[in-house]
């Protein structure tokens, strides 16, 4: 498939100095267009800040309009010109909606990338259908349904998509079940549509990161022992050899999706866990049963209405001082990709 960027991850023609340029013929030549979801804040946010640095001009979307505001501006002031559009992924109108308005504004798409994502953290016993419910509508059903809108103005273009899926989606992740459960969802749709775009021109990159230092613990929704299930999960994502900086994988995210390659994997951790589990299968799920003894126990029995609803990460009361100190790397990491901007 011809590769409709140059070296530089620009389309040929095409640079970040002017809004329009002129072609060899002396025609106008629009910049290259991106659609992010879920990019009000993390890695959506980091994601859609790398495209804009790159020349593209960018359309980030999420659930809440007010959402996206520290966000946009932040784009705008680095000289990208952005468009926020309020739109719920999991809704199949609202992602034809964000399409067309994504056309209307620029009158082409280059890139989407389905990043929009929601963590639930907790022992499956006390996890609901409505937990995966929701995981499913978020992280598959956002996925198909933004693709299924934006396919037609991809073809057009010979774009790509870039679905960002997670670890979780190729790897037993014990406390994360709803989450792991939609990621290798997304992980089979994405890997599919690569072999079934190329035919119309697209290319298809899947992203299988590992933790990065997002600062999204605090807006993870948390079950069973709250305060217990939120200092694992912080801890891991703040710990510099199981998690990544969040800067760096953004930019090895997009690199990889402009050279057009198939999978990136980003973390040893990730690389190395997910060519094990292929290998070795029993020794890897062995493995996570050892972890799952270490994390928290249920706080309540199967069934049990008192082990209360999820609750966001920053909603979970004080946590000691050590946990504090350790944690460090992701509290600023929420401060600088708008974790606190936009609550969960």
């Amino acid at each position: 498939m011809t590769d409709p960027h140059d070296s530089t991850g620009h389309a040929p023609g095409r640079g970040p100095s002017d809004d329009r340029q002129a072609d060899a013929g002396g025609q106008a030549v629009s910049r290259p267009v991106a659609l992010v979801t879920g990019a009000s804040r993390g890695l959506g946010f980091l994601l859609a800040r790398e495209l804009g640095d790159r020349g593209y001009d960018v359309v980030i979307c999420a659930r809440s309009g007010d959402s996206m505001a520290a966000a946009r501006d932040d784009l705008t002031r680095r000289g990208t010109d952005v468009l926020a559009v309020e739109a719920d992924v999991g809704d199949a109108a609202d992602a034809q909606r964000l399409v067309e308005e994504t056309e209307r504004r620029f009158g082409q798409l280059d890139l989407l990338v389905t990043n929009a994502g929601v963590i639930q953290v907790g022992p499956a016993t006390q996890m609901r259908a409505e937990d995966y419910a929701q995981a499913m509508d978020v992280m598959f059903w956002g996925v198909l349904h933004t693709v299924n809108a934006a396919l037609p103005l991809l073809q057009r273009r010979r774009g790509r998509v870039l679905a960002v899926t997670s670890i979780g989606g190729k790897l037993p992740t014990p406390h994360l079940l709803p989450y792991a459960a939609a990621k290798h969802a997304a992980v089979g749709y994405a890997e599919g549509l690569r072999v079934e775009a190329a035919r119309l021109g697209i290319g298809v990159t899947v992203a299988v990161p590992g933790l990065m230092r997002t600062g999204s613990t605090r807006n993870a929704l948390f079950t069973g022992d709250w305060a217990a299930e939120r200092r694992w999960f912080t801890l891991a994502a703040s710990t510099p050899l199981l998690s990544m900086d969040a800067e760096r994988a953004a930019r090895r995210l997009i690199a990889a999706t402009l050279r057009g390659r198939p999978e990136v994997s980003l973390t040893p951790a990730a690389k190395i866990g997910v060519r094990a589990h292929a290998l070795a299968p029993g020794l890897t799920l062995r493995a996570a049963a050892t972890v799952e003894r270490l994390l928290p126990r249920p706080s309540a029995a199967i069934g049990d209405e008192r082990s209360g609803p999820p609750l966001p990460g920053h909603t979970t009361g004080r946590q000691p001082g050590w946990f504090h100190r350790l944690t460090r790397l992701d509290r600023d990491a929420a401060h600088r990709w708008h974790e606190l901007d936009d609550p969960a």
